[in-house]
Order: C-alpha cells, then sequence, then structure tokens
C-alpha cells in the first residue's frame, strides 16, 4: 500500500467531557414534548426527531407534523422543516445517501386513519418530500437491506394487511411487493432486524421468529424449542442485535386483562447461528416500554420503562448488560423517569434520551425534555483516514495498493480496501459502505495486519456508481456514519 501510516496516527482525537461516566446529564429540550415519535442519527452526526404525538390543553392527543434535529455538539435542539403529514407510529430509516425515509403510521391513533403516504427528508436542505406510497397502509417495522433498498415487514395489529411485506427502492422511489409474512393476525410487538448474513429477522408476540431472504423475496418460520420464555405471553419487549451476532430479548409485558397481568424482568438470548434460545441473567427490575441501546463496547444500555401495568409506575432506573459474563449491573439513574421514549448512540460514543412519557406529580404526561448518558468507555464513531488531509481517501486498490484517486480510478466491481477504527474487536457485525450513495458489498472486516487498535475493510465498488474524481465514501457501523471521503470512480 503507497501510504505512511503516520498520517492515520495523527487523524485520532481523544473525547473529552465533563460528565460523570456511568451518570446522566441534562441537555436541551425539545422545541416540542412527544411520545411515539422516530428518533434517526444523521450521517453529520445530527440526530432527526419527527412526528409523534402530544397532549393538548383539552387532555386530547394531537399527532405532530413537526420535526427537529439535536446538535451534540451544541447541546441544543433546533426546528427543521416539517413532514408532508402529520404521523405517529411510523418507521424512520437512514438510507445510504443520507436521506431518511419516512413511511407510513396513524394519523390519529388508536382510531384507526391508518397511513400509507411516505416521504424523504434531505439533510443538505432540511426539508421533507413526498415520495410513492406504500402498498399497504399502516405501521410496519423498516430494515435497511445490505442493498440499499428497504424491506417494510407490516406489523400484523397495527396495518390494514396483517401478512404484507414490501420493499422500498430509493432508485426510483417507489414500494414494490415482495412475499408475504407467516403472521398470526393477533400477533404484536413485532420487531426486525438485519442479520449479519443479509437476512432479516423478525420477532412477534407470542414468540413467533420468521426469516426474510432478499433473495428470494420469501418468509419462512423458525420454531425454537423452549423459546424465549419471557416472549411467550409478552409484547413491548427490546430486542438488540450484539455485536456477538446474537439477539437479547429483555423485559416486555403480560398485560391480558386478568389478575396475573406482569412485568418481567426475564431476559433471553438467541442464536441465529444455531437457531437455539438460552436464558442469560435477569435484570435488575421489572421493564416494558423500555429503550435498550447497543454500546460499542459490547454492552447494552437498558433504561426506563414501565415498572407495572400502572401508566404512572414509570422506571428512572438504568442497567448494563455485559455479554461476556451474561450478568445485569445497575448503571446511573435517568435524572426523570420516563418510558416509550428514544434512545440513541451519538457519534461520540454518548447516548442521548428524548421524549416519551414520564414526570412527577401533576407533572406527568408528555415530555420535551432530554438528558444524555456518558458511558464508561466512551468509543467514537468509526474514522476513514485521508491523505495530507485534502479529502482524497487513503482508500486502494486490493490487487495493486495504488490509492482510488482521480489518476486512478477505481471501476465497478474492483475490490478496494480501507483502514478505519471503532469497529468491536472480534465482532461478527459487518459494517456498512456507501460509495456515491450505493451500499457496497462488504467481503471483509477485521484486524488491520501489523497496526493494533486499526481494522481493515475490503468492498466491492457497485456496478452503476457514480463516476467522477471525487465520489463520496463513508461507513457506518452500529448505526454511526464515519466522516466522509472521496475516492476516484470512472
Amino acid at each position: 500500500m503507497k501510504m505512511s501510516l503516520t498520517v492515520l496516527m495523527c487523524s485520532i482525537g481523544v473525547l473529552c467531557y465533563a460528565q460523570n461516566p456511568g451518570t446522566f446529564t441534562a441537555t436541551g429540550s425539545m422545541n416540542t414534548a412527544r411520545d411515539e415519535h422516530t428518533a434517526t442519527l444523521l450521517a453529520n452526526g445530527k440526530l432527526l426527531i419527527a412526528g409523534g404525538s402530544k397532549s393538548t390543553t383539552s387532555n386530547s392527543t394531537l399527532t405532530l407534523a413537526s420535526a427537529e434535529l439535536y446538535d451534540p455538539s451544541a447541546g441544543t435542539f433546533s426546528p427543521t422543516g416539517n413532514m408532508t403529514v402529520a404521523r405517529l407510529l411510523h418507521s424512520a430509516t437512514l438510507l445510504a445517501d443520507g436521506r431518511v425515509l419516512i413511511a407510513g403510521g396513524y394519523s390519529t391513533f388508536p382510531a384507526q386513519q391508518s397511513l400509507a403516504s411516505a416521504e424523504l427528508y434531505d439533510p443538505s436542505t432540511g426539508t421533507f418530500t413526498a415520495t410513492g406510497s406504500m402498498l399497504t397502509a399502516g405501521a410496519g417495522n423498516a430494515t435497511l437491506l445490505a442493498n440499499g433498498k428497504v424491506l417494510i415487514a407490516h406489523d400484523p395489529t397495527l396495518s390494514d394487511n396483517p401478512i404484507a411485506a414490501e420493499v422500498y427502492d430509493p432508485a426510483t422511489g417507489t414500494f414494490f411487493a415482495t412475499g408475504n409474512q407467516n403472521t398470526n393476525p393477533n400477533d404484536t410487538s413485532q420487531t426486525a432486524a438485519l442479520l449479519p448474513n443479509g437476512r432479516v429477522i423478525l420477532v412477534a408476540c407470542c414468540a413467533q421468529i420468521q426469516l426474510y431472504d432478499p433473495a428470494s423475496g420469501a418468509f419462512s418460520l423458525t420454531n425454537v424449542a423452549g423459546l424465549l420464555q419471557n416472549l411467550a405471553q409478552n409484547f413491548d419487549f427490546t430486542m438488540t442485535l450484539l455485536t456477538n451476532g446474537k439477539f437479547l430479548f429483555s423485559g416486555g409485558c403480560s398485560c391480558e386483562g386478568t389478575p396475573g397481568d406482569f412485568v418481567s424482568a426475564s431476559v433471553s438470548l438467541y442464536d441465529p447461528s444455531t437457531g437455539t434460545a438460552a436464558a442469560t441473567g435477569t435484570m435488575t427490575t421489572s421493564r416494558t416500554l423500555h429503550s435498550a441501546t447497543q454500546l460499542p463496547d459490547g454492552t447494552v444500555l437498558i433504561a426506563g420503562g414501565l415498572k407495572s401495568t400502572n401508566s404512572r409506575d414509570f422506571n428512572g432506573t438504568t442497567e448494563l448488560y455485559d455479554p461476556v459474563s451474561g450478568t445485569f449491573s445497575r448503571s446511573g439513574d435517568m435524572i426523570t423517569g420516563r418510558y416509550d421514549h428514544s434512545a440513541t448512540l451519538l457519534r461520540d460514543g454518548r447516548v442521548l434520551i428524548a421524549g416519551g412519557l414520564g414526570g412527577l406529580g401533576a407533572a406527568f404526561g408528555y415530555l420535551d425534555s432530554a438528558e444524555i448518558y456518558t458511558p464508561t468507555v466512551l468509543v467514537p464513531a468509526p474514522v476513514l483516514f485521508s491523505l495530507s488531509g485534502d479529502g482524497q481517501g487513503a482508500i486502494w486498490h486490493a490487487t495493486t495498493g495504488q490509492i482510488a484517486s482521480s489518476q486512478d480510478p477505481a471501476t465497478g466491481g474492483d475490490i478496494l480496501s480501507m483502514y478505519t477504527t471503532s469497529l468491536f474487536e472480534g465482532g461478527v457485525i459487518p459494517p456498512q459502505v456507501s460509495i456515491g450513495g450505493q451500499l457496497a458489498e462488504v467481503l471483509f472486516f477485521g484486524d488491520a495486519p501489523g497496526y493494533p487498535g486499526y481494522y481493515q475493510v475490503n468492498f466491492l465498488v457497485p456496478d452503476g456508481v457514480p463516476t467522477g474524481p471525487a465520489v463520496p465514501v463513508r461507513l457506518t457501523y452500529i448505526g454511526r456514519s464515519s466522516n466522509e471521503l472521496t475516492i476516484g470512480v470512472q
């Protein structure tokens, strides 16, 4: 490789914050109190908060079209363009080109006024514009596929067709049908995630797992003996993809209108590589409608939630799950007890908790407050390295070692290599590489030979990628984007 690693070493900074590790500190409040909103970390490091609902002076509920941006460097929220439609229970997906797809949801809830419309948020203009409508109205789980398209798997109880699924193509701005889900109309609390092998896992109450294969467009059921005890009758659990490729299921609520109603503290692990489930340590307290955030050091932050079916029995405690020991330990309490909030890992390694329901006494209700959690181990987002700081990426042809510049451009089908930071040592979750707004196939990721603490990523330049002397490249890992650099493409 024709480059000096000295450039790389000098590119890494040290993050310092006044907060004590493992504690929460207040940050700026949102412009609007809201619940059932979406929180999407943009490629530029800001956070897009969109839609949701809030209460009115008449004690009714208002669905919101407003959106706002959180700037971690300033600790403040500022308004951005309004959505074209007021919505809640919608999905929000960061696309490979940096735009955000907002799809479906409800204009009011629980009245069955489901939405099929979709729109795109452009961070460069701060505006929303309509895009093609979904084939089925309602709420669904949105998953960015490895090919850059978005799978919408409709929630069985919150959409007009309980088995429907469709795919959004950013290149055409349209949705098209894919195979039907293997769901029961009574299934609820469905959640989805992309597997390291490119398939999508969907889990619903009661303990049903199905897999979606983008190659065939088909869903298949997966049966697991003694499957996930805490999901057997529960919903409003959390599902978290761990860096080791397993899934952590935590908490949930068996709210069936009987004297046996309860909120669970139980936790299960599901290993998709073996198709088996196993119990792991129990949480320190029962929770439902809580958040679970994968931290870049491999631990999981569990925060807030309800401790019982009483809507005011909310939980201000947090805890950390350690996948090595399989145990939970208490962390600092939130400033404001809350549930049904958003929790987002920021580029600097901290976690932003925003909105939801909570508060104290007469102040209980929709929250506009936000707070920041500072982990004990603060791991910033991955860094890509440039040559002499000129924006040209230190990204080279895997076969020749020459930099992919305007003088030696890459073409579709070429294999390129680059170094980065902040991947999890031994982790199985692949990073995503975007070239000219298209996702590339990642062929290898792991330790950079001879450079401890650095990681190498090899990827395939997609056919049809935009050409030019400065085509943008960025890497995303555990939901956080790196800085953006350029390469030459012809």
